[in-house]
């Protein structure tokens, strides 16, 4: 039954995706990239997190959401989330009161519709092999797309990592925030407990998410404000999910 439920959210999101993909692609040529972001990609990213729901037996649970600042807020905002499945990057872009920009390989931009959307909602792309260029680029770029009104996201760990296990914390995401002057949010969510990274079939059951409060960055050391993000995420995954642990 599980296989059945999984492969029809699957199947809706492949049949919706390519003309919700070309329709914002069009319109990319008449709407600002913030318009683009409300009228297409959210509802699009609520219909799926919606369908793992109803469909899929994927629950969720938030803790903190009251430590999101409202959409009036136009302070610096990076977010640090635990990064296990799919699942979070479909989820954070469809309850945030501000639109997100992710940073990503630029090899991604030829993937045809999915990289297309990708480089009309305005995010940061980079080239993994000029190391130097892509920092200066994250840097310029996520302080231009912060003062448009966008918090930028970034997985520390870089990638998907296994339920119970814990990657290694990269400080790309506090040098920005320090070099922007930004808050930076921690988050913990237990997505691997129901979509497994490598995985197309989802496990009945409740995700949680819990959002910590705002870090300042001002002053701070990239260094060490990482590592005080990852004692957080760490010990709340642990909270969350113990028997993972």
């Amino acid at each position: 039954m599980n296989t059945i439920r999984s492969a029809l959210v699957f199947s809706w999101m492949a049949l919706t995706v390519i003309p919700m993909g070309l329709a914002l692609v069009i319109s990319a040529l008449f709407l600002s990239d913030i318009r683009l972001w409300w009228v297409y990609a959210v509802p699009w990213l609520k219909g799926a997190i919606w369908a793992a729901r109803v469909i899929g037996g994927v629950n969720y649970r938030v803790q903190g959401e009251e430590n999101l600042p409202p959409a009036q807020d136009m302070r610096r905002v990076v977010l640090c989330p635990k990064h296990q499945s799919t699942w979070e990057t479909f989820f954070f872009p469809s309850m945030t009161p501000h639109p997100l920009a992710y940073v990503f390989k630029k090899e991604l931009l030829r993937i045809p519709i999915f990289g297309w959307c990708m480089a009309a909602l305005k995010m940061v792309h980079i080239d993994r092999n000029k190391r130097a260029e892509a920092w200066t680029k994250v840097a310029e770029q996520g302080v231009e797309l912060m003062d448009r009104g966008k918090w930028i996201i970034m997985f520390p760990e870089g990638t998907r990592t296994e339920r119970g296990s814990q990657g290694v914390y990269k400080s790309g995401a506090t040098r920005l925030a320090v070099a922007a002057g930004a808050d930076v949010i921690p988050i913990a969510v237990t997505s691997a407990r129901c979509w497994p990274r490598r995985s197309f079939s989802f496990i009945p059951g409740p995700i949680d998410v819990s959002i910590g409060p705002p870090i300042s960055a001002k002053g701070r050391e990239a260094g060490e404000l990482m590592e005080e993000i990852e004692r957080w995420i760490e010990a709340e995954m642990r909270r969350l999910d113990p028997e993972a642990y």
